[in-house]
């Protein structure tokens, strides 16, 4: 079983003909789109084949440009100093800004057209992508000038994306200096990062402590990183019209705010129950003044929870096809052939991912396996990603394109087939183990993920008036962290820079990556709980559900199952499954 990825399915290397080629066809086709806009936006005759005409071009330069930015993307992923794909990614990205001021000005003309609905009416090939031609029309509101669209395009380059791959770089590279069996040992942070899981306490506490001692090594670094980055996020959405960038990330989610209101407010009053059981861990390992930071993910009991990538490939596939054989296969052909980079590695970017590859019907996945039943969990929710990426494989790429909060559903389902599968299973000091581990989990997606949020608004405030500074940047994310975990932690082991190692934090185009989490894990629990009660029929029915996740708003989605996500009581009842967990681990921690 191969450990690696191969990616020569997307190109065999840099240096191939095909890459070459397809750099200088990039080229060609970003030409060929401004030569034909220029054509058509004079007047509106012949609508029907000039829309259905955008539809072609624009296909085929996504399918392109995704081809060549994954390719780039995937190799810097587990080598961040590969000096091809670094070189290639400013390529690329400079190539890429010169389809903004032709797309701009499609756009806006697309936006002005009378009557669009009954012209989409008259194609099959319109019709198919109604939903994206009306997205064009209601975005257009926030468009710029075509000369200032293609100035930020430009200066993102120099702006944000630069100021990422720095942050990448730093943290990809960081050593931890470590006491390890006695000697002193230099390890790379994804190591240190999955010692969280180690039995013992002394081992946890001095990875925890060890860790945050490395982060002074890049502190400025990664700060003046989030610093560019946010800065220039609030520019432009200033420019832009919007009220914030949560307004447009709530817009852009295909969400709006009073179903993220909703979601929130019900998560705030479950927060005692998470408390509770955070406490209640914390007198089981010996602590008398809330949880350590250090101890969050901290094995509850002596269950022998290990799992080889072997072992947790086929416990994987096994319990996947107790929901469905499509989620087996489709788990099998990823481990089988090569699609899963497995191990950490001195230049490998930390966490874990999953890359739908459309324009050839696969995924990539890069996990950072250490050999825990959460990495089992973590396997079982990236190949949940990839299923998603496979019940659209047959949606065209325009189609393929779903929202952040729709796209943890996928996965969060996954994990959850995964964890009742293991308890099943399991002796019943595992079963607790494993309880404790999805209670942990849970926590980390309503509690962790409202802390995030808290700080991410909060960073947002402060950077409209100036840069901040490091101790800055600490006090929000350690503010945030009293407010969502209140006395559920020890207040004397919280972790200050949970901002430096977060990806999510430096996507400039996608801010807020932090309630979509909980977004998919609430919405996963009421699909669950509608799969337990209607059997594997609801099979079909869920990659339906999937399968139009690229071409609908969320609200119109979730109908498809009966769901309103407007709905707080919605919300609740999802929490209370996870409440009525912690309720029974609380109970059956005192036997």
């Amino acid at each position: 079983m191969e450990l690696n990825w191969s990616l020569k399915e997307i190109y065999t290397s840099f240096d191939s003909e095909e890459f070459k080629d397809d750099v200088e066809k990039l080229t060609k086709t970003i030409e060929d789109i401004k030569f034909w806009t220029e054509k058509v936006i004079g007047n509106n005759e012949n609508l029907v084949s000039k829309l259905e005409e955008y539809i072609n071009y624009f296909t085929s330069f996504t399918e392109l440009a995704n081809k060549l930015s994954i390719y780039i993307n995937l190799s810097l992923s587990v080598n961040t100093k590969d000096k091809d794909a670094l070189k290639y990614s400013d390529i690329i990205e400079n190539k890429l800004t010169s389809i903004v001021e032709p797309s701009t000005k499609l756009q806006r003309w697309i936006s002005k057209i009378e009557d669009i609905d009954g012209v989409i009416k008259k194609s099959d090939l319109l019709k198919e992508h109604e939903f994206v031609l009306n997205s064009l029309v209601e975005s257009s509101k926030y468009l710029l000038s075509d000369k200032e669209e293609t100035i930020l395009a430009s200066m993102k380059n120099t702006g944000s994306n630069a100021w990422l791959k720095l942050k990448d770089n730093l943290i990809s590279t960081l050593k931890v200096d470590i006491d390890k069996d006695g000697e002193n040992k230099e390890l790379p942070l994804t190591v240190v990062l999955n010692m969280v899981y180690d039995k013992e306490e002394k081992i946890r506490k001095k990875a925890y402590e060890a860790e945050i001692k490395s982060y002074s090594k890049v502190e400025d670094g990664v700060a003046a990183a989030l610093n560019g980055i946010k800065g220039e996020v609030l520019t432009v959405c200033d420019l832009r019209g919007y009220k914030s960038p949560l307004e447009q990330t709530i817009l852009e989610s295909r969400m709006d705010e009073e179903s993220l209101n909703s979601m929130i407010s019900a998560m705030k009053e479950s927060l005692p129950i998470f408390r509770k059981y955070l406490r209640r861990k914390g007198e089981m390992l010996g602590h008398k003044n809330g949880l350590p930071f250090y101890d969050l993910y901290a094995p509850i009991n002596n269950a022998d929870m290990k799992f080889s990538y072997e072992d947790a490939t086929k416990f994987v596939e096994k319990n996947f096809r107790t929901f469905s054989d499509n989620l087996a296969d489709f788990a099998k052909k990823a481990i089988y052939n090569s699609w899963i980079d497995v191990k950490p590695k001195s230049g490998k970017v930390g966490g874990a991912f999953c890359e739908n590859l459309h324009f050839i019907g696969e995924s990539r996945f890069l996990l950072n396996y250490g050999n825990s039943f959460g990495d089992v969990v973590t396997l079982a929710h990236e190949l949940g990603h990839g299923f998603h990426g496979e019940c659209l494989k047959n949606e065209t790429i325009l189609n393929s394109d779903y929202p952040m909060p729709i796209a943890e559903t996928a996965s969060t389902f996954c994990e959850t087939i995964i964890k009742k599968a293991a308890i099943n299973e399991a002796t019943e000091e595992e079963a607790l183990s494993i309880l404790e581990t999805e209670i942990s989990d849970c926590t980390q997606v309503i509690v962790d993920i409202y802390s995030r949020f808290l700080f991410e608004k909060a960073f947002f405030e402060a950077r409209k008036e100036s840069a901040l500074s490091v101790d800055e940047i600490k006090e929000l994310m350690l503010n945030a962290q009293r407010e969502a975990y209140g006395d559920g932690l020890d207040p004397n082991y919280l972790h200050p820079y949970m901002w430096t190692w977060k990806p999510h934090y430096y996507y400039a185009d996608s801010n807020f990556y932090n309630f979509p989490y909980a977004f998919g894990l609430l919405f996963a629990k009421g699909l669950y709980a509608e799969y337990i009660r209607r059997g594997k029929s609801f099979s079909k029915d869920y990659e339906k559900l999937l399968s139009i996740t690229g071409k609908n708003k969320i609200a119109d989605v979730t109908k498809v199952m009966g769901i309103d996500i407007h709905d707080k009581e919605f919300w609740k009842n999802s929490l209370k499954s996870v409440q009525d967990d912690i309720e029974r681990f609380i109970e059956l921690s005192y036997k």
